[in-house]
């Protein structure tokens, strides 16, 4: 070992604290580390940037793959990799991406609260519909590409606040990410299951190993319908969740609820799934003969008939041969008639999200399922509890008229949400024609379609996919952990640094 070089190289190496101001300016969690907001101490731009931190000693497989993911994936719906920085110190490792001050889980929240609040505000139709655009355009260009993401969930999903790019779609978190193959092979037996449980294909939960670009596109009908409705669709109880085992009985029981048990005929090849012979000896068809989405979707006054009804029943197809593609959703006939998507979802409006808060360093974001399941489910008590004592005020005093009482469904709040009333008073927010020349929203074309350079070829994805198996092999050398497409992370740096 050269120590001298090594020495040298350590004090040549850019170190994260001398570049950017980010104490106290944590704002969240990733798959395997902290985020903080952060600004360049130099001054030589004022942009806002992300940078995550990652928990442990040395790059997890985990980060490799994303790290080794981003490097090759540009789009501007696919979150950008800026720089990978490397701490001698304390051995760890910062991703720098661009700031994003909106995801999904915090808008959805922020609709929700104000249904609790009894000030409804839905999600603006064209605000869904350009979100969903951006989100099916990100996916297809992933999927082309030979990606699978597999953990797409409303807090992956960021979208950027004011600057350059405001109001678009990014997709974030590749951490689960994997490349895969046509034909299809079977999972490896140490290859995690994935999804989290809410936004997780029935095809997983019955064992499937050889689950395809399908799971992603189930993820996104559940989104889409969270966005319709600010309610998930498939949310259930999850303290008893083993992830080392895919069959999950309430899971597929609130998804039976909603959708109803799947005929012989609409998917024929559950049969086939390991995990249906307990499917049998658990459900019963007759227990979920008056569940279906369109009786779901029509307590949310989303009409049977109506386009976006008929795209969210081609997402949340059961069968997964039977799935919409990608590239087929981004075609339908939603997203051809007015208002059509625009690059900037808020349309060129205000923006009435709160930017998000710092958190201490001991004080974890609340975006797990089962803390937003315990949310519901005081929401609900709240609620019953604020008609029990509007009704004891209507007994004692029936000569006095009703107040509002107490907020319901308080419980759903944290301390962001006392930004509520930042945003309008009005039911239904107008949302306003994007600014462009023509003085009206324009359809945005497919990113994909438009940039069509910035896909890789088949055969370097290929290239890319024979060095990516040795992320997946823990006896590799760290060079080859960070080889992908014949490109690597600074590895011969890393390796100095490291042994």
């Amino acid at each position: 070992m050269d120590y001298e070089f090594k020495s040298k190289l350590s004090a040549e190496r850019e170190k994260v604290e001398e570049l950017f101001e980010y104490e106290g300016c944590k704002v969240g969690r990733g798959t395997y580390g902290h985020v903080y907001k952060a600004k360049r101490k130099d001054g030589k731009d004022e942009k806002e940037y992300a940078l995550k931190q990652i928990e442990g000693t040395g790059i997890s497989m985990s980060a490799c793959r994303e790290i080794a993911l981003l490097r090759e994936l540009k789009h501007p719906n696919v979150i950008a990799l800026q720089k990978v920085f490397l701490s001698h110190s304390d051995r760890k490792v910062w991703l720098l991406f661009d700031y994003a001050e909106h995801d999904l889980w915090h808008i959805i929240k922020f609709h929700r609260a104000s249904k609790a609040n009894k000030k409804p505000m839905q999600l603006p139709r064209s605000m869904v519909k350009s979100l969903l655009y951006q989100i099916l355009d990100g996916i297809h260009y992933l999927h082309a590409n030979w990606v699978l993401h597999r953990d797409l969930k409303p807090a992956n999903i960021l979208v950027m606040g004011e600057g350059p790019e405001r109001g678009r779609v990014k997709i974030a978190d590749m951490g689960f990410a994997r490349l895969f193959n046509s034909p299809l092979k079977p999972l490896a037996d140490l290859d995690p299951v994935v999804v989290t449980f809410w936004y997780r294909a029935p095809e997983l939960l019955l064992g499937a190993r050889h689950y395809t670009k399908a799971i992603d596109i189930w993820a996104i009908g559940c989104i889409f319908a969270e966005l319709l409705t600010s309610e998930p669709i498939f949310h259930c109880r999850q303290e008893d969740i083993k992830t080392s085992n895919p069959f999950h009985h309430d899971q597929l029981d609130r998804i039976f609820s909603v959708m109803g048990f799947p005929a012989d005929k609409d998917w024929e090849d559950i049969r086939k799934m390991p995990e249906y012979p307990t499917l049998q000896k658990d459900f019963r068809r007759t227990t979920y003969a008056n569940s279906s989405l369109i009786k779901y979707m029509e307590k949310h006054k989303v009409k049977p008939d109506s386009k976006v009804f008929l795209l969210l029943q081609k997402l949340l197809t059961m069968d997964p041969t039977k799935r919409i593609t990608s590239d087929q959703a981004l075609q339908d006939l939603y997203f051809q008639e007015d208002p059509l998507p625009t690059s900037d979802v808020f349309a060129g409006c205000q923006i009435p999200y709160p930017k998000r808060e710092f958190l201490n360093e001991d004080e974890p974001e609340e975006k797990t399922e089962k803390q937003t399941q315990n949310q519901h489910q005081q929401q609900t008590a709240t609620q019953q509890q604020t008609t029990v004592q509007q009704q004891q005020v209507q007994q004692q005093n029936s000569s006095q008229t009703n107040g509002t009482g107490g907020t319901a469904g308080a419980a759903l709040q944290h301390s962001q949400d006392s930004s509520l009333n930042q945003g309008p008073q009005n039911k239904k927010p107008r949302m306003g024609p994007s600014a462009n020349n023509s003085g009206g929203p324009s359809l945005m074309p497919s990113d994909y379609q438009v940039q069509k350079s910035m896909l890789y070829t088949q055969s370097s994805v290929a290239r890319s996919a024979q060095t990516f198996t040795l992320v997946r092999q823990s006896n590799c050398s760290l060079s080859e952990r960070l080889s992908i497409g014949g490109r690597t992370l600074q590895a011969r740096t890393l390796l100095s640094f490291y042994t």
